[in-house]
């Protein structure tokens, strides 16, 4: 830790020596606070409360926020509340009566899969830039916490301003609203966190953060069926989740339980996308189904899913992604950006399928 760093970290102990918890006592000996994380000016910290607690400690921590953010040298803050006590949480839905924050926002898409590695995060971005060339507005949320990739997808540098209410500012690329972890935290900060502060660090970025008006908001989630999916299916109202796959077994098996979870809170599944389903040489042309062929085809006829369409790997997929400038930003009218419009089209569909007393989405 830098000179600046360690003066800073004494300032920063000092705000949370002085605060005092609804008992009475002090937050600073209180043993409640975990995480706390210093680096070049950015804050972030989680306070341990039991879910009946929750209510009553809001405006602590929005009094921590402001008084870390006034200190000098400090850029950017993230505090957070987790309920570690108690039994866990139960793959249930909340009940239908809990305010949504997103419920200004007109649909709100989970893009997961099963396991990493498969593209999840390149095919939400490039979905999110073909929905975009249909006309409509969307944001992406960044969900995957430990891995946020969506800022080097979009080439999106620096931190997020604040909004009116102490909301934070979405960043914004090709036309695209987007939040992520990744914009509040140094690259190189581990995220050592418990499950409950994901889902506390979820729930905070759908809630604290100014969206506006948006036609589509894609949640990119992290591989798995955990709790930053637990915290999402709890947290909003999702109109659908497509699941991303390639087409060998291995990823398959995954997918499958992804389509399970989803299954189990009532969240629709508007179709599986077959992701790398083959590679394409760059030197020849010619189609190599590196990872078997049809894979995802078949399962999501086996699962009774609709199957979206497959997207092939190639070298330009790649090298735009790593450039922060998507294949879909770069060509939209190119091959693969033809591939993600026919797919963002058909998700189209299955939310005006899925939903039909709802508001149309245009397309």
């Amino acid at each position: 830790m830098s000179t600046a760093d360690r003066n800073l970290d004494d300032a920063i102990r000092a705000v949370l020596d002085a605060a005092v918890l609804p008992d009475g006592q002090g937050l600073g000996t209180s043993g409640r606070v975990a995480g706390l994380n210093v680096q070049g000016g950015r804050v972030s910290l989680s306070i341990s409360v039991s879910a009946d607690e929750a209510q009553a400690f809001g405006p602590l921590r929005d009094d921590l926020d402001a008084q870390l953010r006034g200190l000098p040298g400090v850029t950017s803050v993230f505090v957070v509340l987790t309920a570690e006590r108690g039994a866990p949480p139960k793959l249930v839905a909340e009940p239908a009566g809990k305010a949504d924050p997103l419920a200004g926002i007109g649909h709100v898409i989970a893009v997961a899969s099963g396991k990493g590695g498969v593209g999840k995060s390149t095919t939400t971005v490039n979905l999110a830039l073909a929905l975009r060339g249909l006309g409509l507005t969307v944001g992406i949320l960044d969900a995957d916490i430990y891995g946020p990739s969506l800022p080097t997808l979009l080439g999106l540098h620096g931190k997020p301003g604040m909004g009116a209410g102490r909301k934070l500012k979405p960043m914004q690329a090709y036309g695209i609203k987007a939040m992520s972890m990744g914009m509040l935290v140094d690259a190189e900060t581990a995220m050592v966190w418990r499950g409950p502060m994901v889902m506390s660090a979820i729930t905070q970025m759908m809630a604290d953060v100014e969206w506006g008006a948006l036609d589509l908001l894609l949640v990119d989630m992290p591989p798995g069926t955990g709790d930053a999916q637990l915290a999402l299916a709890q947290g909003t109202q999702l109109s659908g989740a497509v699941i991303v796959s390639t087409p060998q077994d291995l990823s398959l098996i995954d997918a499958r339980r992804g389509i399970a979870m989803f299954r189990k809170v009532d969240v629709p599944i508007l179709g599986l996308i077959e992701n790398m389903s083959h590679f394409i040489c760059p030197d020849c042309g010619s189609s190599h189904a590196i990872f078997g062929q049809g894979g995802a085809e078949a399962e999501a006829a086996r699962l009774a899913v609709p199957f979206l369409g497959g997207v092939p790997l190639t070298m330009a997929l790649r090298a735009a992604s790593d450039a922060g400038q998507p294949i879909t930003a770069r060509a939209p009218d190119g091959p693969l950006g033809q591939i993600y419009k026919q797919i963002a089209r058909a998700i189209l569909d299955g939310l005006n399928t899925a939903e039909p007393g709802q508001r149309p989405v245009r397309s």
